[in-house]
């Protein structure tokens, strides 16, 4: 199964879900999203994949949220993602790609439902 975790290893929780891939026995690719941030057409396609609402895929902490109002509930899913697009530090991690789908893993247990051989 092809996994793509993308990372930051300052995270305690992308850590973890590092750690609970490579304990299944799968060897994730790794996208350290900071260096290689995903483009607009991978984040469509992960939220298009996630079964999760946009709004999880964004990191609800730190200056740049409050600054760029990212709490007003009104914004767009388009908004949403183009934010992450041009400021990488907002999007949440980690976020596990596999062939069943993409999760954003907060809290760490949503991997298991895109990591079938993952153990619960």
């Amino acid at each position: 199964m092809t996994v793509t975790l993308y990372h930051n290893p300052a995270c305690s929780t992308s850590r973890t879900v590092l750690n609970m891939i490579r304990e299944a026995g799968t060897e994730p690719e790794i996208i350290l999203y900071l260096k290689t941030p995903p483009t607009r057409e991978q984040l469509n396609t992960m939220l298009a994949t996630s079964n999760q609402p946009a709004r999880t895929f964004v990191r609800p902490k730190g200056e740049l949220y409050t600054s760029l109002n990212l709490a007003d509930k009104s914004l767009s899913d388009e908004s949403l993602l183009d934010a992450i697009a041009q400021h990488p530090e907002l999007l949440n991690r980690p976020v596990v790609t596999t062939p069943l789908g993409t999760r954003v893993c907060r809290p760490k247990e949503l991997l298991f439902e895109v990591l079938s051989n993952a153990e619960k």
